[in-house]
């Protein structure tokens, strides 16, 4: 086989990926979805309406629910190409903050927390007016650790941060990447 036959063949072969899509949108009607970081959104939706989760936890945080339902929105509007809308959406998530605690861990041999927990747990409901196999209800809990030496005022925003982005990872996830 010469150079000038070679190439020919590879040039073909180069087109073949592009017959190949040009196929798959004719088979399927042009209807695609829209892949985000793994994840899908059906074409046709537009919308998620986002409600804040209150704070139904024993202890409250007073600016929990609104730092949550916040980090909650950026981490779907800078995921995905939907509008937040107040409701009917055409996916909704909803719903509240179940637990605020802490709690020692770590403990050391005189009894006392070389560590503390701050856990959050959020119940969550997703609707998905598309598909309604993708709906969910569904508990998620994360948490820090910090030292018992620190005082919670000075650490807590920073630790309600950090679990707020591990919630709405998760929460995304399961909403949009159907782990």
């Amino acid at each position: 086989m010469n150079l000038q036959m070679m190439t020919a063949a590879m040039k073909k072969i180069a087109r073949l990926p592009l017959l190949v899509l040009v196929l798959c949108l004719t088979l399927t009607g042009c209807r695609l979805s829209v892949s985000l970081t793994g994840g899908t959104v059906d074409p046709r939706a537009k919308t998620v309406a986002i409600t804040t989760f209150p704070n139904n936890a024993s202890l409250v945080n007073p600016t929990l629910s609104q730092s949550f339902t916040t980090a909650l929105k950026d981490k779907i509007q800078g995921q995905t190409p939907l509008t937040i809308v107040s409701n009917n959406g055409d996916y909704e998530l909803e719903g509240e903050i179940v637990a605020y605690t802490i709690s020692p861990v770590a403990i050391q041999g005189n009894e006392t927390a070389a560590m503390n927990r701050l856990t959050i747990t959020v119940n969550v409901r997703f609707t998905n007016s598309f598909d309604e196999e993708q709906n969910f209800e569904q508990s998620f809990s994360r948490y820090a650790d910090y030292s018992s030496t620190q005082n919670l005022s000075t650490v807590e925003a920073t630790l309600v941060s950090e679990i707020s982005d591990a919630l709405t990872d998760d929460i995304f996830n399961k909403a949009f990447v159907n782990w």
